[in-house]
């Protein structure tokens, strides 16, 4: 194999190579200890991309024990080469503590790196320590600057989030019309909290009989979704269907009981 010869002879991008092509078990076995012994060979000659792949092997014990301390070691040389992968994984170790100690404030240092580059899950975390007022002033519009990038590349929960700054008027004047087109795009990713919150914007809008295909659609997803079948009990009681709301009660009785008498409370409001 050409690149095993080039990786031997100390080509540190063949290194990285082969190092992937053991991970992945391309045309060989896979083999996680021999990516690792790869990609510490090109990692330890400043290769930015082993760097981050070893990183990776280290976070998640593959190969070698978990090491979260070691994991940001590597994180950060090859951030600070720019790598926005290795960026985004530092601002999540610096975010949840994990082989460092808690900081925020670094955490939205290196979020900040990787969406420079347009890294589209930084986006989202940024965004979400504007809206939570971690490591920054809380800033919900800058929040929703943050969740519309991503949402703009498919990110489904900064799709869902944007959504509800719309259907709150956090950071933006409240329009129901764009929340139900921003919780739409992540329904389709089949998220059923997407699907719930879809539902209650459509109520608002008035559009009962959406709503309770929304509220339905997040049970399919999530069948014990106790606020999915609240809201769908009071979608169908607006739309005039009472029994079926009562379903919707007898149904909850088993998973919150709580729940369940709010609901019936409103059913013979």
């Amino acid at each position: 194999m050409e690149i095993k010869q080039q990786a031997e002879a100390g080509d540190a991008e063949a290194q990285n190579k082969l190092g992937v092509t053991y991970y992945n078990g391309q045309d060989v076995p896979q083999d996680y200890k021999e990516a690792v012994k790869w990609f510490t060979k090109a990692a330890e000659q400043g290769l930015a991309d082993a760097q981050f792949n070893l990183g990776v092997m280290y976070d998640n014990g593959q190969g070698v024990p978990q090491d979260y301390a070691e994991a940001v070691k590597w994180y950060t040389k090859a951030a600070e080469q720019g790598d926005s992968g290795a960026q985004f994984d530092l601002g999540a170790m610096y975010y949840s503590g994990q082989g460092v100690p808690q900081d925020y404030a670094e955490a939205v240092k290196w979020y900040t790196k990787a969406v420079e580059q347009g890294f589209a899950g930084a986006q989202l975390n940024l965004g979400v320590m504007y809206y939570n007022g971690q490591g920054v002033p809380q800033d919900y519009a800058e929040a929703v600057k943050w969740y519309t990038k991503a949402a703009e590349q498919g990110v489904a929960d900064a799709q869902n989030k944007l959504g509800a700054m719309y259907h709150n008027g956090q950071g933006v004047p409240q329009d129901y019309t764009e929340a139900v087109k921003w919780y739409t795009k992540a329904a389709e990713w089949g998220l059923a909290d997407a699907q719930n919150n879809l539902g209650v914007a459509c109520s608002k809008l008035d559009r009962y009989q959406d709503a309770v295909e929304a509220h339905k659609q997040a049970i399919k997803i999530k069948p014990d979704y106790v606020e999915a079948h609240y809201n769908l009990g009071a979608a169908y009681l607006t739309a005039g269907d009472k029994n079926s709301a009562l379903e919707e009660y007898e149904t909850l009785k088993t998973l919150d009981a709580e729940q369940a008498n709010k609901l019936f409370n409103l059913i013979n409001k």
